[in-house]
């Protein structure tokens, strides 16, 4: 009996042990989530979303907005953009801080 190409595919067969390791890796998406979620567990400020990610040679750097000081009006609280580096598995392996901005100032061109 052979196996269609999906049943190979859902199988693994065929494929290669790296492919296989590689589809385990987490994906931008992932990275993302696990970067805000590896953030907000070291700092007290709550992570606004996230403007970047990068796929490095060994993980992913994220940048990850957060809000630093909630002022009234909204469009004058102040922001951070966090740079977090996390390995292949989701797991910390450092952040900083990269930039400080109000809410309402225009990136500079």
């Amino acid at each position: 009996m052979h196996m269609t190409e999906r049943e190979r595919r859902a199988s693994g067969a065929g494929t290669s042990r790296r492919t296989r390791e590689r589809e385990r890796e987490p994906g931008p998406e992932q990275a993302a989530g696990h970067a805000c979620d590896r953030l907000a567990a070291l700092i007290t400020h709550p992570t606004e979303g996230v403007s970047a990610v990068h796929r490095t040679e060994d993980g992913w750097r994220v940048s990850v907005d957060v809000l630093e000081v909630a002022r009234i009006p909204d469009t004058t609280s102040l922001l951070a953009t966090y740079e977090v580096d996390i390995d292949e598995r989701g797991e910390l392996r450092e952040y900083r801080r990269v930039r400080r901005y109000r809410r309402g100032a225009a990136d500079d061109c």
